[in-house]
C-alpha cells in the first residue's frame, strides 16, 4: 500500500473515496464534516438522511456528488473521556470499517482526515499513531493508496514523523 501525508483541504483531492469524520446523524456539522457537505451540495444530504445515521466506529457510503472524489465514507468518531470509554478501539474501527467499504466498492485511493482530533478531543498523537497503525496492518488489495490528509502544520508533522518510510506530499 502507497501510504501519502498530505497538508489539503480534503474536499479537493481527486480521489475514489473521502473519509467524512461524520457526527452520529449524518446530517452533517462543523469541522471536516461541515465543509464536505457544503463542497458536496446539498445532494449530499439527501444521500445521508435515508441512511438512518451511523453508529460510532461504523461507516456508511455515499456519491460525492460536487466533490472531485467519487464517494463520501462516512464515520463517526469517538468523543474523547479521557481514554478510559474506549475511545481507541472505536477510533480503530473507524479506520478499518472505512477500509473495508472501500474496497467493497472497488476504491483503489482514500483519504482520511484526522477523524474525532477537532471537536471531540482526541489528542492528534494518538489518534495519528491508531490510524497510521490500522492502515499500515491492512492486508487487502484495495485500497492500494491512502492520503492522510492533514488540516494543520501540526498534524502535518506528527504523520511526517510517524510515517518516514512512507511518501509525503505536500
Amino acid at each position: 500500500m502507497n501510504i501519502q501525508i498530505r497538508q489539503c483541504d480534503i474536499t479537493t483531492l481527486q480521489v475514489d473515496a473521502i473519509v467524512n469524520a461524520a457526527n452520529c446523524s449524518l446530517l452533517g456539522g462543523g469541522g471536516v464534516d461541515g465543509a464536505i457537505h457544503r463542497a458536496a451540495g446539498p445532494e449530499l444530504l439527501e444521500a445521508c438522511r435515508p441512511l438512518g445515521g451511523c453508529r460510532t466506529g461504523e461507516a456508511k457510503l455515499t456519491p460525492g456528488f460536487r466533490l472531485p472524489a467519487r464517494y463520501v465514507i462516512h464515520t463517526p468518531g469517538p468523543i474523547w473521556h479521557g481514554g478510559t470509554a474506549g475511545e481507541a478501539e472505536l477510533l480503530r474501527n473507524c479506520y478499518v470499517n472505512c477500509l473495508k467499504v472501500a474496497a467493497n466498492f472497488g476504491c483503489r485511493s482514500v483519504a482520511f482526515p484526522a477523524i474525532s482530533t477537532g471537536a471531540y478531543r482526541f489528542p492528534e498523537e494518538a489518534a495519528a499513531r491508531i490510524a497510521v497503525d490500522a492502515v499500515r496492518n491492512w492486508s487487502e488489495p484495495l485500497p492500494e493508496v491512502v492520503i492522510f490528509c492533514c488540516f494543520s502544520e501540526r498534524q502535518f508533522s506528527i504523520y511526517k514523523k510517524l510515517c518516514k518510510d512512507e511518501i509525503i506530499r505536500n
